[in-house]
């Protein structure tokens, strides 16, 4: 089942209109669900849309909130995000880490008391868009175990890099699990195998059954023992900077939500060389042989184009049961 972009997002809209937002605010968070879906990320549009309202009826996102500066150091600056919606406090304090870039060659923005920003790639498009460099990076709930660990304490913290680039940005935005919990939930639903071991099942072995891993609480961490310590070290930056909540306290809860986060932009040179480092980079990495013919070796992001292109002719595919449920809501 496919629905247009324009039917979906008006159906997002109507919901949150519905929960007293503003009509602006809805418009925009609207926008970005949407957004999210049309780019291929069905996890963090459609998919996470009910989780959103669910949350908001809970009282752990709180709509009328605004972001505020606490605290301005140079081109460092930390704001507090009030439990308001995540998606709404990032564009805030990216276009605010975009501003300082430009004014000082380089901008931070660390927010406390946020909420999940749904898909960390929004704001290193953002960032590219602006013909910034972006980076950005969350604590999470825990859900990762450390490594030689059994038990979940560090969190699967999203990391985003971006790069622009006149033939289409260069964007990572992953997780510190091999799969975030969303992708999980997907696989899952589908009844399908992971393609690689994502985690362990209740006897402590590597599984590639997402219902498993979900039932334990167990995700790997990328590199096993690199991803373990990046982790560590992403949640240990974003606290410090934000003088927010950590994984263990945000843990405390048992629900994900006042969250911190970190937003770094900076403004590289625009000149001819510039570009041609960038496409060396890209073509070089190219030039390696298949393992699959089936399969090219593509940059972060560019998959996004062409499955934005796809599903603005065809239509944004849905999974029929989620979409009757945001309707119903």
């Amino acid at each position: 089942m496919k629905i247009p972009i324009e039917t979906m997002q008006a159906e997002f809209k109507r919901v949150l209109l519905s929960l007293d937002l503003t009509d602006d605010k809805a418009e925009k968070i609207a926008h970005i669900f949407t957004q999210n879906s049309r780019d291929g990320i069905y996890t963090h549009g459609l998919n996470r849309f009910p989780v959103f309202v669910d949350y908001i009826k809970k009282g752990y996102i709180k709509p009328d909130a605004e972001p505020q500066p606490v605290d301005a150091m140079g081109a460092l600056e930390r704001w507090n995000g009030n439990y308001g919606p995540g998606m709404l406090n990032a564009t805030i304090c990216m276009d605010r880490a975009i501003t300082l870039a430009k004014e000082n060659g380089i901008g931070c923005v660390a927010i406390s008391d946020t909420n999940h920003w749904m898909r960390g790639g929004t704001y290193g498009w953002q960032a590219a868009d602006a013909g910034c460099i972006g980076i950005c990076f969350t604590n999470t709930i825990a859900n990762v175990p450390p490594w030689g660990g059994v038990d979940p304490r560090l969190g699967n913290n999203p990391l985003v890099i971006a790069v622009p680039r006149k033939g289409g940005h260069v964007v990572l935005d992953m997780a510190v699990s091999q799969y975030s919990f969303g992708k999980l939930q997907q696989y899952k639903a589908a009844g399908e195998e992971l393609p690689l071991p994502g985690g362990y099942d209740k006897n402590g072995k590597l599984t590639t059954n997402a219902g498993d891993i979900m039932e334990t609480w167990r995700l790997l961490p990328i590199g096993f023992w690199k991803g373990s310590g990046l982790s560590l070290m992403l949640d240990l930056l974003v606290t410090i900077l934000s003088q927010g909540r950590s994984t263990a306290e945000i843990t405390k809860g048992k629900s994900e939500y006042g969250v911190s986060q970190v937003f770094i932009c900076i403004k590289p040179s625009g000149n001819e060389q510039t570009a041609q480092l960038i496409e060396q980079i890209i073509e070089f990495t190219k030039t390696s042989g298949l393992e699959n013919p089936d399969n090219g070796i593509r940059y972060p992001g560019e998959s996004t184009l062409s499955t934005r292109n796809k599903n603005l002719e065809e239509g944004i595919p849905v999974d029929e049961e989620i979409w009757e449920k945001v309707r119903g809501l």
